[in-house]
């Protein structure tokens, strides 16, 4: 019996609609990157350098030939360009890359000894991954660089323009300005929108025209973003973290990770960001980086010809693209493990730390925010916590964990009715709608204006006496100062009105993000996730505060905050409440508490955030088992055997099994008796991805497997390049020819493409164990035998 991976992960997942066969190219909207059903799009098939080399259809087979000599045809001894690669949208056999991988390298150590040629050539193989490595962290540090400059220009952009030079930003626009650090935003070489078309910025009229021309750029740039997608690179939408992880588990999706996708991501990256939409740009650095490390890959023969290797290196871009993301090497590593890679051996640990670690360098060499730091809302504190602070800080993990449940069971509802309805089949319309409401709602409110990262810096961020922001409009008493610590003090005007706007734009965001992801556009979920979560911590950190401080003889402050200390950091609320938040969608744990602490540089808040990341884990958990990616993989259709998930059902491999009971018989070919034409109408009337190959049909004693791809490669070449192969040509798998009469046409021998050593099981094996097999060992298909043969009765 055949176990394909599709029928295993159907049963596994309950995943309704995955598909083997030819599909057709589509262009219209709905069928971009949607792989539920028939709905998918191909247009991006014939992008180079894809996952696999493209080979060309083989639907028609005539039974036209010469007759020939009764001799025999074995020209499969080198091996034929295209056997051994996949199809569009299938697995690849892990066993048999790795095999490959193992007997490559015998084979040039064997050889290293018969030349210094060789030596040198091995020596070069040795070294190619670590070269491979340094290559990625150039181009996905220089990419991440380019990106972040560009984005903080282009939001900028939306308010005004540097007339000294308008490729500056606001902030490098004043930094020549001789001015006032209080006065820092109001250089006379920075003009807004409105004083540059009517002479001045007071008043009603000038309000509404910046507030026009905030939403018409916010309008551009989303349009443009989602008129590139769709044109040139439908799957450069998204966030790309779910397809990344299907990629790395071996499935194959040619055009995800090419090179007209790097080019549109990184451009519509920008403009999706610049355009104040409620998403981030990590997720996509990601995908951005991967595309870099497959690219990249093409340049090495170990990588190119082997998907096992190359995946490896994807793991390794994977690290690289948080590296980058966060300014967080070791994080980005530890991200790569826990979150993206299904398969992660010791020596691509190493290999991406070192992608990091040249990404993360080469990021700060390029120093895009001009503060000598890899992210903008990077930030130090220095007041130490009290261990009673631990109750808000979980409390922030269980508003972290509902947050990412409901955000997770609304986007997902939302997704799937866009998949099922006509909104999917008009993406642009969509995105001009929600990007209008988000600039409408947005502008009056100074906290939903400016950009998220700029929020979150503003949010993390530990008042300072020099600090002219309104959360730190406190009243000030200077004679309680001591150094450079400022004591807890009474909330001031500025920080109520504050409150009240964070309020507004904590409401705003939680809701507006759900419509947000899953759009046509380059989509990131981390910063949005971590911007609820900031806002959320910094409102309890300033409400602490202010209890603290009129309430400092409480029996839980008196013992460690006394009046005129500085006992409560409302920054450091915030941060636990980003990372509760983006824990509770995506799930994150050890890589999240690692990306954080290098964001803070403090080894001092590891344990509120390991409280916080825990508690939202688990209040999340407790509502729903999937993360935010894991839920999009399933909504999605594809083909993906979760390792940490346990499988619960009873049953034995005969259970499920293919064909069932009732069905018709399994299909099977013989070694040594099946003419071309047999194989032939076999390979037309089915779809399976390979067949057993057996001794006889009364038999069924199992000899091996034979791919469906390596066959009609296989036959074709032989049509074309050999004579005396016709029609009635025999077949055979076996070391020599069976004995035919002297008149017959010539035979065709396939031995070298039969696999001998398929894998097996019996038909009594619990299904969990199957399952594991599948999920440690990466098979594309297990064979189902009964006392050592295929099960011919299935009443038995």
């Amino acid at each position: 019996m055949e176990e394909t991976p599709e029928g295993l992960d159907t049963l596994a997942m309950n995943q309704k609609g995955y598909r083997r066969g030819s599909y057709q190219s589509s262009t219209s909207d709905e069928d971009m990157v949607e792989i539920t059903g028939a709905s998918l799009d191909f247009s991006m098939a014939d992008d180079d350098p894809p996952l696999d080399r493209e080979m060309g259809g083989f639907s028609s087979y005539n039974g036209g030939g010469m007759n020939g000599t009764s001799k025999m045809m074995d020209f499969l001894e080198e091996p034929l360009p295209g056997v051994g690669t996949y199809e569009d949208f299938n697995t690849i056999d892990w066993v048999r890359e790795k095999s490959r991988d193992r007997d490559r390298h015998r084979e040039i150590t064997s050889r290293s000894k018969e030349s210094t040629w060789a030596l040198i050539h091995s020596v070069s193989d040795a070294f190619s991954g670590w070269l491979l490595m340094l290559l990625i962290g150039l181009l996905a540090g220089s990419l991440a660089g380019l990106i972040d400059i560009s984005a903080h220009w282009m939001t900028d952009l939306k308010e005004g323009v540097c007339l000294a030079g308008f490729w500056f930003n606001h902030e490098h626009c004043c930094w020549k300005s001789n001015i006032t650090f209080t006065d820092r935003d109001k250089c006379p070489e920075w003009k807004s929108w409105s004083q540059l078309m009517i002479g001045h910025g007071e008043g009603a009229f000038a309000y509404i025209l910046n507030y026009f021309m905030y939403v018409i750029w916010a309008l551009l740039f989303s349009l443009l973003a989602v008129l590139l997608v769709k044109g040139f690179a439908p799957y450069a939408c998204g966030s790309g973290i779910p397809e990344i992880k299907t990629i790395l588990s071996g499935f194959i999706i040619r055009g995800y990770l090419g090179k007209w996708t790097l080019i549109i991501k990184t451009i519509t990256l920008v403009l999706a960001v610049s355009s104040g939409l409620s998403l981030g740009k990590e997720g996509p650095l990601v995908h951005v980086a991967c595309c870099c490390g497959n690219i990249l890959c093409h340049l090495f023969t170990k990588y190119r010809k082997n998907e096992a290797k190359r995946r490896e290196v994807l793991s390794a871009a994977a690290a690289a693209g948080v590296s980058v993301a966060f300014g967080a090497p070791i994080g980005g590593v530890l991200f790569s493990l826990e979150e993206v890679s299904y398969y992660f051996p010791l020596k691509t640990l190493w290999r991406s730390f070192f992608a990091a670690l040249v990404a993360a360098f080469t990021l700060r060499s390029i120093n895009p925010f001009g503060n000598s730091r890899l992210v903008l809302f990077y930030v130090e504190f220095h007041m130490p916590w009290h261990l009673l602070e631990l109750i808000p800080f979980i409390l922030l993990g269980i508003f972290g964990g509902l947050w990412g449940a409901f955000f997770i069971r609304s986007n997902i509802a939302w997704c799937r009715r866009r998949k099922t309805t006509k909104l999917g089949k008009y993406p642009v319309l969509e995105v001009f709608v929600v990007t209008a409401i988000t600039a409408i709602l947005a502008f009056p409110n100074e906290y939903t204006r400016m950009s998220t990262s700029e929020l979150i810096s503003e949010l993390f961020n530990d008042c300072g006496i020099l600090d002219s922001s309104k959360l730190c409009e406190y009243v000030n008493d200077f004679n309680s100062t001591k150094g450079d610590d400022l004591p807890d003090r009474a909330a001031g005007q500025g920080v109520y009105t504050a409150m009240w706007q964070l309020a507004l734009a904590l409401i705003m965001k939680v809701f507006i993000t759900i419509f947000t992801f899953g759009m046509k556009v380059p989509s990131g979920l981390f910063i949005p996730s971590m911007a609820v979560g900031a806002i959320a911590g910094r409102l309890l950190g300033v409400g602490m505060e202010q209890l603290a401080f009129y309430h400092h003889d409480w029996v839980i402050f008196s013992g460690w905050c006394s009046q005129g200390a500085d006992c409560i950091t409302p920054g450091l609320y915030a941060m636990v409440g980003a990372a509760a938040c983006l824990g509770g969608v995506t799930r994150m744990t050890v890589s999240l508490v690692v990306i954080m602490f290098e964001l803070t540089g403090g080894l001092e808040y590891i344990v509120p955030l390991m409280a916080a990341a825990m508690t939202s884990k688990w209040v999340a958990d407790a509502i729903g088992r999937e993360g935010i990616y894991d839920a999009h993989i399933r909504l999605n259709g594809y083909p993906f055997l979760e390792a940490k998930e346990e499988f619960s059902h009873k049953t034995l491999a005969m259970d499920v099994m293919r064909p069932r009971r009732n069905d018709p018989p399994l299909t099977v070919i013989t070694q040594d008796s099946m003419t071309v034409e047999d194989v032939e109408a076999i390979i037309n009337e089915t779809t399976y991805s390979g067949y057993p190959v057996v001794v006889s049909r009364e038999s069924q004693r199992l000899v091996g497997f034979v791919l469906r791809r390596d066959l009609i490669i296989s036959i074709e070449n032989a049509r074309k390049k050999q004579d005396g192969i016709v029609s009635t040509s025999i077949i055979y798998f076996t070391d020599h020819s069976p004995p035919l009469p002297p008149s017959s046409p010539s035979m065709l021998k396939l031995r070298s493409i039969l696999d001998l050593s398929p894998f097996t099981v019996t038909d009594q094996t619990p299904m969990e164990i199957v399952v594991d097999i599948f999920r440690k060992l990466g098979l594309r298909q297990c064979l189902v035998t009964h006392n050592g043969y295929l099960p011919k009765d299935f009443s038995s």
